[in-house]
């Protein structure tokens, strides 16, 4: 796929978990009540997952699509070191992706990644409380049209 997109491996989630964005280990511990550990471990097992490099081999964190679309990433202060190859990297992975649909909800204070969300062309649904700390999260899709997954322009 890339040079900077990789199978994950249990290794790579750890690493992830054990050095995750302030913004994201928030969204992880405060807002959804788990344990960073636990949730990476947990989804890396669950879910077609990918992790991602910087140009200098430095993990920058970790994605995957469970079956039903849902869509999630966590990441590591390397992605502010190359942040332009990381976002087109992680456009690269989402077009990539076969799903008709892909969706979840991401932390309101979270402002990081609904700037990448938006580059990603995902759309901002609706906000609600959520959690046990009942924080706002806002609801995002992707609709994947068959142009989009191949980047080929449709035949009139």
């Amino acid at each position: 796929m890339s040079k900077h997109i990789h199978p994950a491996t249990l290794e790579a989630a750890l690493r992830v978990a054990s050095n995750l964005l302030p913004e994201d280990y928030r969204e992880v511990k405060e807002g959804h009540g788990h344990d960073p550990l636990n949730a990476m471990v947990v989804s890396f097992h669950n879910c077609d997952a990918v992790y991602f490099t910087n140009p200098d081999n430095e993990i920058c964190g970790m994605a995957g699509v469970h079956e039903n679309g849902q869509i999630w990433m966590l990441c590591t202060p390397a992605i502010l070191d190359f942040p332009h190859t990381f976002a087109r990297e992680a456009r690269r992975y989402v077009r990539s992706r076969k799903e008709k649909l892909l969706w979840n909800f991401v932390d309101e204070r979270n402002k990081l990644h609904i700037k990448l969300l938006r580059f990603l062309g995902f759309k901002f649904l609706r906000r609600f409380t959520y959690g046990p700390n009942n924080l706002s999260f806002i609801e995002f899709v992707r609709i994947c049209a068959v142009q989009q997954q191949s980047d080929q322009p449709s035949e009139p």
